[in-house]
C-alpha cells in the first residue's frame, strides 16, 4: 500500500512536506513490522490492525493515525494498557517496536499531524459538568468512568491511567470531536454529530476524564 510519505515523496515540488512528514517509523521496517504484529498483535487486533469491537480497537484507522505521535504508539507498545488486555510487550526491545510502528504508518492516507494536536492547549473544563455529557453519550459504549472492554462494552478503556497518562488534551478533543471511521465511535461535533458539542462541552468531558485519572492515583 502506498503510504502518505511515500505519496509525497513521490510527487515534485513538495520534498519539504516530505522531510516534514518523516517520523520515528521511518527508521522501521515495514516487512519486519508485519511479521512481528502477525505474531504479537494480529490475535486481538486483528489482520491489517482493524480492531475487533468489544475487543481491542483498530489501530490503522485514519483519524487515530491522523493525531497519536510516535511516542503515543511506542510507549504503549512497550507498556501496556494496566487493567485491560493489552500486555506490554517492552521485551521486544526498541528497534522491533519501531518496525511495528512503520507497519502502522504504512496504513496513513492523511497527515500525521500529531505535533498541531499535542501542542493543543490543555482543558480547563468543568468535570461535574463533563460527567453529566459522559454520562448521557459515553457511558453506553465505555461504561461506567470509562472502564471499556473489562466491563463487557465495546468501547476501549479511556478512564483508566495506561490511557489518560499517554494522551494529551488535544488528541482527546479531536476524537471526541471527529470520532473514528470504520468503528462505532462517531463524531460529537457538527450538524452531522451524535451529538453537536461546543468547545466547552467538549473540554468538560476532558475535564471529568482526567478528573478519573486524579481518582486512580488517590486509590493506590
Amino acid at each position: 500500500m502506498l503510504g502518505y510519505k511515500q505519496l509525497v515523496c513521490a510527487v515534485p515540488g513538495l520534498v519539504l512536506l516530505a522531510v516534514s512528514s518523516i517520523s520515528l517509523a521511518a527508521s522501521g521496517s515495514v516487512s519486519e513490522g508485519e511479521q512481528l504484529f502477525e505474531t504479537n498483535c494480529m490475535a486481538c487486533h486483528q489482520a491489517d490492525a482493524i480492531g475487533k469491537p468489544g475487543f481491542a480497537p483498530s489501530l490503522t484507522n485514519k483519524e487515530l493515525l491522523n493525531v497519536a505521535s510516535d511516542k503515543f504508539f511506542m510507549s504503549t507498545i512497550r507498556d501496556g494498557r494496566a487493567g485491560t488486555g493489552m500486555p506490554p510487550f517492552a521485551h521486544l526491545g526498541k528497534k522491533k517496536i519501531k518496525s511495528i510502528l512503520a507497519f502502522l504508518r504504512s496504513h496513513e492516507k492523511t497527515p500525521d499531524r500529531s505535533k498541531q494536536i499535542d501542542a493543543q492547549s490543555d482543558s480547563y473544563g468543568d468535570a461535574r459538568k463533563g460527567e453529566l455529557w459522559f454520562t448521557q453519550i459515553c457511558e453506553n459504549c465505555h461504561g461506567i468512568d470509562g472502564e471499556g472492554y473489562g466491563s463487557g462494552m465495546v468501547g476501549p478503556a479511556i478512564g483508566k491511567s495506561g490511557f489518560l497518562n499517554k494522551v494529551s488534551d488535544g488528541f482527546i478533543r479531536e476524537t471526541i470531536k471527529n470520532g473514528r471511521s470504520n468503528t462505532r465511535m462517531r463524531g460529537f461535533s457538527g450538524v452531522a454529530g451524535l451529538a453537536n458539542l461546543n468547545a466547552s462541552e467538549v473540554d468538560d468531558i476532558i475535564a471529568f476524564l482526567r478528573s478519573l485519572n486524579e481518582s486512580n492515583r488517590k486509590r493506590r
